[in-house]
């Protein structure tokens, strides 16, 4: 099975992460801060990947190095999970529409990481989330897990439907790359024979 666990302490978070690959979308999220808890639980049923990540954090700083840590931590499990990506369809995309709002995400499991981010979130909080911190967490992630990822808001006026169209559409791009692809199940779906770098 493709599943990975990490702990990442440091004097800011203490964070731990738990994830499989081939799950349903089971997720068990507690970050302290309420919004972001709610975007993972999306990802999570939308990718199909299993979660469960705890968060301690000096959130009476702000949420910052909860949120980034976080995403450092679970790129760095979906990296470890899939292993050498033998099998997996590696490219994914979703166009996603959440009322208002309508986000294209397209990502390759290239183990190169990069972000291409356009997204213009019209307020800078949702109740008391600092927005600027989506983008943070989706550098993270791609970083961490090796992803180029290209996300962009094509159109939406409510801050709380964009953030999560984007969540859900990222996820959305995530189930279809990590899923294996049966007429390759033995090769890496690369050239090159590897994709670690």
């Amino acid at each position: 099975m493709r599943i990975a666990k990490i702990s990442r302490d440091t004097a800011e978070t203490k964070i731990s992460v738990e994830i499989n690959l081939d799950g349903t979308g089971v997720y068990d999220n507690k970050t302290g801060v309420g919004f972001f808890d709610h975007m993972l639980d999306q990802l999570s049923r939308h990718s199909l990947i299993d979660m469960t990540v705890r968060a301690e954090g000096d959130l009476h700083i702000d949420d910052h190095h909860t949120v980034e840590d976080v995403g450092i931590a679970l790129g760095k499990a979906i990296s470890q999970a899939v292993g050498d990506k033998k099998g997996i369809r590696r490219y994914g995309s979703s166009l996603l529409a959440m009322d208002d709002a309508l986000v294209r995400s397209a990502l390759d499991l290239s183990g190169r990481p990069y972000l291409v981010w356009n997204v213009e979130i019209p307020t800078q909080k949702i109740g008391s989330f600092d927005t600027e911190l989506v983008q943070e967490f989706f550098t993270a992630l791609a970083m961490q897990g090796g992803i180029t990822l290209n996300v962009n808001a094509l159109d939406g006026f409510n801050s709380h439907h964009i953030v999560e169209a984007t969540f859900k559409s990222v996820a959305q791009a995530l189930r279809e790359a990590l899923e294996t692809d049966p007429r390759k199940a033995d090769s890496i779906p690369s050239t090159k024979g590897t994709l670690s770098e």
